[in-house]
């Protein structure tokens, strides 16, 4: 493990500046233990991340059981730390609970309501033993619509059932003005769910979303339709998840057998990355990246890394050796042969894994 040689320099996100590196945690209390969660943040600030993201359903995959673990674990990891204000801390408030999902253990149903969004601040707040978040986001829209890889979209929910957007934008920006938040982000969304909030905000004079946070990954360029258009314009950065497409894009599924203990082969619950055309895709990426030099890791990192909509790519990982390869990924700047040659893929093999 080294320390990577580009400094991990902060930019702008609203009224924040987080590095273009966020350590994600959705891993820290299923797969990671506390003691490794610690490690992680230990090595991931002391290598100049500054931004740490989490949300109060994590562990993933989310269970009754392991709800609010990990901001429990970032919450334990601060507390001993100290030196809060040095670090952009980002969690979320859980999208609703749908009648077949189990999450009823979340407030009774989750709601994007005033009264639940700051119950939900502050229990976020206690557990990770802090004043205030820096950024809090919407983990999935109220609304049922297309996100987690759904495709289609028949029917509408009945607008009198959904919580209005100007309640959900005033109850934030009422958290933003009580100092409990510094800014307020989305996530999962769609191009008509983030112009609809920035337009509220536009209407109503209240604080204005700063960040979307979704899916973005070599198998996963959805993102560039409509939405990265909205980040540029709109000046509302991506914090792309899952960069690495739940580890299809490190390299280790082309071969068999699956260590059981790897994401996909230990929940049954991860396939959105898990088909066919997304292993066929993986296998023409892998040749670029050996072309190229670089590890598979390496080279679909720096791609999302690359990407000028992008404001931060939220690495996860398991192990120290995993997390120095994803920070390090900053130094990685890929040849114009190298994009060209992944544009071609992406071409033939559209999208495998929306």
């Amino acid at each position: 493990m080294s320390r990577p040689m580009k400094p991990l320099t902060p930019i702008a996100l609203g009224p924040l500046r987080v590095t273009p590196i966020c350590l994600g945690t959705m891993t820290f209390g299923e797969q990671n233990t506390e003691a490794e969660a610690h490690a992680q943040l230990d090595y991931a600030t002391a290598h100049g991340v500054n931004f740490i993201d989490t949300a109060e359903m994590y562990p993933v995959p989310p269970g009754r059981e392991t709800y609010t673990r990990t901001e429990q674990y970032l919450g334990s990891w601060l507390k001993r730390r100290g030196k809060r204000d040095d670090i952009i801390l980002a969690s979320k408030i859980a999208g609703p609970s749908r009648g077949d999902d189990g999450q009823d253990y979340i407030r009774g149903g989750s709601r994007f309501t005033r009264a639940q969004i700051h119950a939900a601040c502050d229990a976020s707040l206690a557990r990770l033993h802090t004043d205030y978040l820096d950024l809090y986001q919407l983990h999935w829209p109220e609304r049922r619509v297309n996100y987690f890889g759904t495709l289609g979209l028949n029917n509408l929910d009945d607008p009198t059932d959904l919580t209005p957007i100007a309640e959900t934008v005033a109850a934030l920006d009422e958290l933003v003005q009580a100092g409990k938040i510094r800014a307020y982000g989305l996530s999962n969304e769609t191009p008509w769910g983030v112009m609809t909030h920035l337009h509220e905000s536009a209407l109503s004079g209240k604080t204005r979303a700063v960040s979307v946070q979704n899916p973005y990954n070599l198998l996963n360029r959805s993102y560039e339709v409509g939405l990265a258009e909205i980040s540029l314009r709109e000046n509302i950065g991506l914090l792309a998840y899952s960069p690495l497409a739940f580890g299809l894009l490190s390299g280790k599924y082309r071969t068999k057998p699956w260590q059981p203990e790897w994401r996909i082969a230990r929940y049954a619950r991860f396939t959105r990355y898990n088909k066919p055309q997304g292993f066929a895709a993986v296998e023409r990426y892998a040749q670029i990246a050996d072309q190229a030099g670089l590890s598979l890791t390496q080279m679909a990192l720096a791609f999302v890394n690359s990407r000028p909509f992008v404001t931060a790519n939220i690495i996860g990982a398991t192990t120290l050796d995993q997390l120095a390869e994803n920070i390090s990924s900053i130094d990685i700047n890929l040849s114009d042969d190298t994009l060209a040659a992944i544009d071609t893929i992406h071409a033939e093999i559209s999208n495998p894994c929306p």
